[in-house]
C-alpha cells in the first residue's frame, strides 16, 4: 500500500481499496505491506547508495524540478558541496549507462539514462520517493513479475538501475496500455471515469476484457467474479494489444 505521503492519505481509503479488490475476485499472497511502516528499509537502501557515492543533494526549486521532468535533469547540483539546508536527494546515474529490457507487452525497450537524468529518491520534505520505495519493496517481497500501466514504463529504467546499484534481482515487467480520453489524457476520476463498483464486478470485468481486445463472454452467465477471471485467464491473449501504449476509453467506463 503506497501511503508514504501521509499528508495526502485519506482515512479508510486503504481498506476500501482492499475490499474492492476482493469484490472483483482479486486476492494477494501473504500480509499486505504498508510503505509507511517500512521507512527504516528505505533509510538503509539510501545509506547503501550514499556509501557508494551514488547520491547527491539537490537544491533546485520546485519550478526547476518540474522543468527537468520534461527534459531530463541536467545535473545542476551534482558537484555542489553537502549542505544542512533542506534539499532533495537524487540517485547519481552513470552517464554512459543504458538500460535494456524485454517488456512482455511492449517488446524491446532501451533507455539512455543520461537523457533521463538523476532521479529523486527522497524529496525535500524527507518523504521517500516512489522510485526507491518500490524497488526496495519488490526485492523484500520477492516480486517476480510487475504488471502496471504504460505511463510508468520509463520509470522502469531508473528502477532497474537502482536494483543493480543495490544488488537486487530484477523482476520481469509488463506494461499495459492506458485508457485515454479523446484528447489523449489518461482516464482518471478527476475527469469522467467511474469508480470501480464491486456490485457490478461481472459487468465491469467484461468491459475491461473488451477494452483490452480480449475474447469476451457472450453473456455474463457466471456465478462469481473469480469464475469469470478464470474463464478469461484461460483465453488470455496479449498479442491483441502488444506494443500499444494507449487505448481509447470511450464509451466504456465513462459517465
Amino acid at each position: 500500500m503506497e501511503d508514504l505521503d501521509t499528508a495526502r492519505v485519506v482515512p479508510g481509503c486503504a481498506d476500501e481499496m482492499l475490499r474492492t479488490l476482493e469484490g472483483f475476485g482479486l486476492q494477494w499472497d501473504g500480509e499486505v505491506e504498508y510503505q509507511s511502516r517500512r521507512v527504516e528499509a528505505y533509510e538503509a537502501a539510501l545509506a547503501s547508495l550514499r556509501s557508494k557515492g551514488l547520491t547527491f543533494q539537490c537544491l533546485c526549486s520546485r519550478r526547476q524540478r518540474a522543468e527537468s521532468e520534461e527534459t531530463g535533469y541536467p545535473g545542476t547540483c551534482r558537484d555542489r558541496n553537502a549542505t544542512d539546508v533542506p534539499s532533495a536527494t537524487r540517485f547519481r546515474i552513470d552517464d554512459a549507462a543504458r538500460v535494456d529490457f524485454d517488456d512482455r507487452f511492449q517488446g524491446e525497450c532501451a533507455y539512455a539514462l543520461r537523457s533521463m537524468g538523476d532521479v529523486v529518491v527522497r524529496r525535500r520534505d524527507g518523504v521517500f520517493a516512489y522510485q526507491l520505495a518500490v524497488v526496495v519493496d519488490d526485492a523484500y517481497q520477492r516480486i517476480t513479475d510487475v504488471v502496471r500501466g504504460a505511463d510508468l514504463i520509463e520509470s522502469t529504467a531508473w528502477q532497474i538501475a537502482l536494483q543493480r546499484a543495490l544488488d537486487f534481482d530484477t523482476p520481469r515487467y509488463a506494461h499495459l496500455p492506458l485508457l485515454v480520453e479523446p484528447d489523449g489524457a489518461k482516464l482518471a476520476k478527476s475527469r469522467r471515469s467511474l469508480a470501480a463498483d464491486a456490485s457490478r464486478a461481472l459487468e465491469l470485468l467484461g468491459s475491461a476484457l473488451q477494452l483490452l481486445h480480449q475474447e469476451t463472454p457472450t453473456s455474463l452467465d457466471f456465478e462469481s467474479a473469480p469464475a469469470l477471471l478464470q474463464w478469461a485467464a484461460n483465453r488470455w491473449n496479449p498479442a491483441t494489444f502488444h506494443g500499444l501504449r494507449t487505448l481509447p476509453a470511450a464509451p466504456l467506463g465513462r459517465k
